[in-house]
């Protein structure tokens, strides 16, 4: 018996964006602890990027060909032996260090959640990479209630959920983005400073007016570009100066490097946030998977508020209960 196939975005080699490639490949087989899901959305942020054009996480090991994307929504598929707790068609969201960028994705049932009803698809699909790094800043940066903290690139994903976290923490949060997205982050309830010449001076001067003291507790750098030596003439204590963004630089300044600890609780605390209306995700852009090498330029681009999604399935076209099980029997497990 043949085994059935996917369409997947892959890259055979490291490279730009034009490395990638929609073609149809194996579905991916699952262990006894995983699950198979196929995908309804897709998340798209740097880290694609930079997989794609030859980083890899720390830990993880890229094979050829390589298919990005590390978060997603959708529906499951089929379900190992030794996995309880799910069922055939249950909506669900996730994570996986690599392989989400296509129809199907095979992944450790410990990295899924139920997807609550009142969260939609593609913001299901786009949370949990920005989600669960801005929630490990949070805790990584010790934020607590009456401080003051500044988040460089505020409008992005990270920055958009970081801001809204410090903010129900009790924290005053004064966010860095483009002239183009200052009234978002009013929107979001941040004290928004622009880029550019004089950043450092506007920042002094948020602080001494929302904050009565003349320097801020902590800092996320969620942008680069040099921001982390802003941030060191605005935070004394430095071990509170994290970036997601320069890692090199961080060291330099003895800053932290935060890396995102991800968990299936950290992701349903998220995700009940967000269904219940405490947090939000713009969805800026949503691409079809053929349009993947658009996608991945957008991501080096940057510049843009909240996530960008790839849109694999229509939730109302997908399968749902015993989606594929007569092809998926190859897989030896039990359905």
């Amino acid at each position: 018996m043949p085994l059935p196939t996917m369409r997947a975005a892959v890259a055979e080699s490291f490279g730009g964006p034009d490395v990638l490639q929609v073609r149809k490949i194996a579905v991916p087989e699952i262990a006894t602890d995983e699950v198979l899901v196929q995908v309804a959305y897709a998340g798209l942020q740097p880290a694609d990027a930079a997989t794609r054009a030859g980083w890899v996480p720390p830990g993880a090991a890229a094979v050829s060909p390589l298919i990005p994307g590390n978060e997603f929504s959708g529906t499951i598929a089929a379900i190992g032996k030794n996995v309880s707790g799910f069922e055939l068609g249950d909506p669900v969201l996730g994570f996986r260090v690599f392989g989400c960028s296509a129809e199907y994705v095979a992944v450790p049932a410990s990295q899924v959640i139920r997807k609550p009803a009142a969260l939609p698809w593609d913001v299901a699909g786009a949370l949990s990479a920005s989600g669960q790094t801005a929630h490990t800043a949070l805790e990584a940066l010790s934020v607590t209630a009456g401080e003051t903290v500044i988040v460089h690139g505020a409008a992005g994903g990270v920055g958009t959920i970081f801001v809204q976290l410090a903010l129900r923490a009790g924290t005053t949060v004064i966010g860095t983005a483009g002239a183009e997205n200052q009234d978002y982050l009013h929107s979001l309830g941040a004290v928004a400073v622009e880029y550019g010449t004089g950043q450092l001076s506007r920042l002094r001067a948020a602080i001494s007016e929302h904050s009565g003291s003349g320097r801020a507790d902590a800092v996320l750098d969620a942008a680069g570009h040099g921001s982390l030596r802003t941030a060191v003439e605005l935070v004394a204590d430095r071990s509170r100066i994290g970036s997601i963004a320069e890692p090199p630089l961080a060291d330099e300044l003895g800053g932290l490097f935060i890396r995102s600890q991800r968990s299936a609780e950290r992701l349903y605390e998220l995700a009940e946030l967000t269904a219940k209306g405490y947090l939000t995700v713009p969805i800026r852009h949503r691409y079809r998977l053929e349009e993947i090498v658009e996608a991945h330029r957008a991501i080096e681009a940057g510049h843009g508020r909240g996530k960008m999604v790839l849109e694999v399935h229509q939730p109302q076209d997908m399968t749902g209960h015993g989606a594929h099980t007569e092809d998926l029997e190859y897989i030896g497990i039990e359905l």
